[in-house]
C-alpha cells in the first residue's frame, strides 16, 4: 500500500487489510501507549500522521519562517475545520486558557475565511479539562458565526479504529500482529460504567415495567431469541448508564462513547450480515473476548440496550414499516 497526494490508495484486496478485532484491541492498547508517552511536537507529529492517513483533504500545516504555522496545525478543505493542537507535559488550567485564546485569536485574524469549525485537540487522557469546556462554550457565544468542537485521546482513537491495518501500523509505529490474543475489558473507559452497573443491578427489581419498547427495531433487524431476551432485559435498567453520565461524567464523554458505538457498529456491520454475530462483536468492543463473569455480562447488556434505544447501534425502521409487510402505503 502506497501513499499519494490523494490519501490512502485502496489495497487491491481490501479484506486483506480489514482489523479482526484481536488486532483492533492490539492497536488499541499500542495507541494508549502512545498516548502516555506523546507531547508537545511529537504529539502534532502523531495527529498529523493519523489525519493524513484518514482524510484526503487534510493539510497537515508546518511552520516557515516569521510565518510560523499562522495559527494552524492542520485544515481540512472539504469540512471547514481549522485544528490548534496542544500537547503538555502537565496539565496547567492558566497555560491551557493562555494557548486556546492565542490559538483562536490567531486563527480568526490570520485566516478569517479559511475554516468555518475551530478544533482543540489535546492529550489528555482523562477526557476534557473544565477549563477547554467553559472556553469553547465562551468562544461559541462570543463568535456565533463559528462551530468549535475539541478532540481529545477518545475521538483521536475512533478516527484510528476505523484505519485498516498497513496505515494503521504507519500511524502507530508498530508491526500489528495476526494471532489469537485473549483481551478482558476492551474499552478501558467504559470499566467504570460496568462497574456501577454490577453494583446497582443486585438491588433492582426484576418485575419493574419496561419502558417503550421499540419492538419494531427489534424485528426489523431481526434480532430473535436470547439476543432479543437479552436487549429487553437490560432495556429495564438502561436508564441507569443516562444517571450515571448525569451524576459523574459530563454530556460530552456520554457522547463520545456513543459515537464510537455507532462507528464500530458501522464497521462490523459491513463485515457481518447476522444480528447475532453483530452484537457478539459489539459485546467484545468492550468487554474483551475473555470469558465475562455472569455479572460483568449482564451489566454490558444492559450499556448495549442503553444505545440500541439511543439508536446508536442498529437501523432504525424506515417510516411505514410493519414486521412481515414491510413498507405500507
Amino acid at each position: 500500500m502506497t501513499r499519494s497526494s490523494q490519501g490512502i490508495e485502496p489495497p487491491s484486496d481490501p479484506e486483506q487489510f480489514i482489523m479482526r478485532f484481536e488486532q483492533r484491541m492490539y492497536a488499541h492498547i499500542k495507541f494508549l501507549g502512545l498516548m502516555a508517552e506523546l507531547y508537545e511536537n511529537e504529539f502534532e507529529d502523531f495527529f498529523h500522521r493519523l489525519m493524513c492517513s484518514r482524510y484526503p483533504d487534510f493539510i497537515d500545516v508546518r511552520t516557515a519562517g516569521r510565518l510560523g504555522d499562522m495559527s494552524a496545525d492542520g485544515l481540512s478543505l472539504h469540512s471547514r475545520k481549522l485544528y490548534a493542537c496542544y500537547g503538555p507535559q502537565t496539565v496547567d488550567p492558566y497555560e491551557i486558557r493562555k494557548k486556546l485564546n492565542k490559538d483562536l485569536s490567531g486563527a480568526v485574524e490570520k485566516r478569517s475565511g479559511e475554516f468555518d469549525t475551530f478544533v482543540f485537540v489535546h492529550n489528555d487522557r482523562r477526557g476534557v479539562h473544565p477549563v477547554v469546556a467553559s472556553l469553547l462554550a465562551e468562544a461559541r457565544d462570543s463568535m456565533p458565526s463559528l462551530q468549535f468542537e475539541q478532540m481529545g485521546s477518545r475521538r483521536l482513537w475512533q478516527e484510528c479504529m476505523q484505519l485498516p491495518q498497513m496505515p494503521a501500523e504507519d500511524v502507530l509505529r508498530c508491526e500489528i500482529p495476526i494471532k489469537d490474543t485473549t483481551f478482558g475489558i476492551g474499552m478501558e473507559d467504559l470499566a467504570p460504567l460496568l462497574k456501577q452497573l454490577q453494583d446497582i443491578r443486585a438491588e433492582s427489581n426484576p418485575l419493574m415495567s419496561l419502558p417503550d419498547v421499540p419492538v419494531e427495531k427489534l424485528d426489523f433487524n431481526r434480532i430473535e431469541g436470547a439476543d432479543r431476551e437479552d436487549l429487553l432485559r437490560g432495556m429495564r435498567q438502561s436508564y441507569l448508564v443516562d444517571a450515571f453520565y448525569a451524576g459523574t461524567r459530563s454530556e460530552l464523554e456520554h457522547d463520545e462513547v456513543a459515537e464510537g458505538f455507532r462507528l464500530y457498529y458501522q464497521q462490523v456491520r459491513r463485515d457481518y450480515s447476522d444480528a447475532d454475530d453483530v452484537l457478539w462483536q459489539l459485546k467484545m468492543y468492550f468487554l474483551g473476548n475473555a470469558q465475562p463473569r455472569p455479572k460483568v455480562l449482564r451489566a454490558a447488556l444492559v450499556v448495549l440496550a442503553h444505545f440500541f434505544e439511543r439508536c446508536d447501534i442498529f437501523e432504525t425502521p424506515p417510516a411505514g414499516w410493519q414486521p412481515g409487510i414491510g413498507l405500507t402505503a
